[in-house]
């Protein structure tokens, strides 16, 4: 009978390895499942502000160049107003007795 007991020990021992390796693996499967879930999550998260980032910038270059033409311009009217002053002081200086 010790012989009987020590097969049914060993059976016993191997099947409760087995049960160990297979929680081991299932657990393996789960964590791997949630980490991938979790990166994915993360990837979509840095995407949308990425985008967000870009919308942003395209925004400001639009801004920028609003501002550039509107400089543009006002370089164009400052120069005009320089020249009609210096018309309207030579104009000035010929009718004012020194």
């Amino acid at each position: 009978m010790t012989v009987e007991l020590g097969i049914l020990i060993s059976i016993a021992s191997i099947l409760i390895a087995a049960l160990g390796v297979l929680i081991a693996y299932l657990t393996y499967q789960s964590r791997r499942s949630t980490t991938t879930k979790n990166d994915t999550k993360e990837s979509a998260e840095l995407k949308a502000g990425v985008d967000y980032i870009r919308k942003g910038v395209d925004d400001i270059r639009i801004d920028l160049r609003s501002n550039e033409k509107q400089m543009n311009a006002l370089s164009e009217r400052v120069a005009r107003v320089d020249e009609s002053t210096k018309q309207a002081h030579k104009r000035i200086d010929a009718i004012s007795p020194d």
